[in-house]
């Protein structure tokens, strides 16, 4: 899967997932400077209109080891300096070892590799759906009604 796939299965997931929410997805929005003071592309950008809440997202896919394990610590380094969340949302078997402990345990990066055919939730979206409910406050999406304490 190239880079523009998964960008647009990610945003085609969102879309099905949280567009009957008021989320409206976008792809290739610019924003701003990246911490180099380039032009900013975000891949995906999510934004409600009630409420102009948003987040950014960069998409890396690594089917195969590569160079794009060099690019993570700059890509983190740039979602933090954003005026508004981010996350790189990723997924593949080609990273690294010590690349994928890194995006495992980073504050603003969820894996997510939704099943192109059904675009349904599942656990494989997991990790980028909790994001979406906390940056949007959509926890009854996401946490099972099973789940509520009663007594």
């Amino acid at each position: 899967m190239k880079g523009n796939q998964y960008r647009d299965l990610i945003a085609g997931y969102l879309d099905a997932s949280y567009g009957a929410l008021g989320l409206a997805v976008y792809t290739e929005v610019s924003l701003g400077k990246t911490i180099i003071g380039k032009d900013r592309k975000i891949d995906v950008f999510i934004v409600r209109s009630s409420d102009q809440r948003a987040i950014a997202l960069e998409c890396k896919f690594q089917g195969e080891q590569g160079t794009t394990d060099e690019k993570i610590p700059y890509a983190l380094d740039d979602l933090a300096a954003l005026w508004i969340p981010g996350c790189l949302v990723y997924a593949g078997n080609g990273w690294s070892t010590g690349v994928l402990h890194t995006l495992e345990a980073s504050r603003v990066a969820a894996y997510c590799l939704p099943d192109a055919s059904t675009l349904a939730r599942s656990k494989h979206t997991r990790d980028l759906d909790h994001i979406i409910a906390a940056t949007f406050g959509l926890w009854e999406s996401v946490i099972p009604a099973s789940r509520r304490f009663r007594r």
